[in-house]
């Protein structure tokens, strides 16, 4: 009896890890969506619209810069220096891939 159990419990764990992956690729045109108004998001590109909104690449070479750190920011209620962006925590895990993927 315990072995069926096992196996609802262990396939519903892939799901649900399936299901929160990162896709860099979500996360570039999210960028470019939402982002690219006021900040520089592509590799190489430096100079951002608005001036004072670091590039995507800055930010990704920011000491201590995490996933984590990212999800803190762009989930936090208030931004002094950027207008209130609401995204699913998906969109959150994707834009964050692609912004550390520009370390590389």
């Amino acid at each position: 009896m315990q072995t069926p159990i096992i196996s609802v419990v262990v396939g519903t764990v892939g799901t649900v890890t399936g299901a929160q992956a990162q896709d860099i690729q979500q996360g570039r045109q999210l960028a470019f969506e939402v982002c690219a108004s006021c900040h520089a998001v592509l590799p190489g590109q430096a100079q951002s619209p608005v001036a004072e909104a670091p590039s995507f690449e800055a930010i990704a070479m920011t000491p201590g810069m995490t996933a984590t750190a990212l999800h803190v920011w762009l989930t936090a209620h208030e931004h002094p220096t950027m207008p209130r962006i609401i995204l699913s925590h998906q969109e959150v895990r994707d834009v964050s891939a692609y912004i550390l993927g520009l370390r590389d």
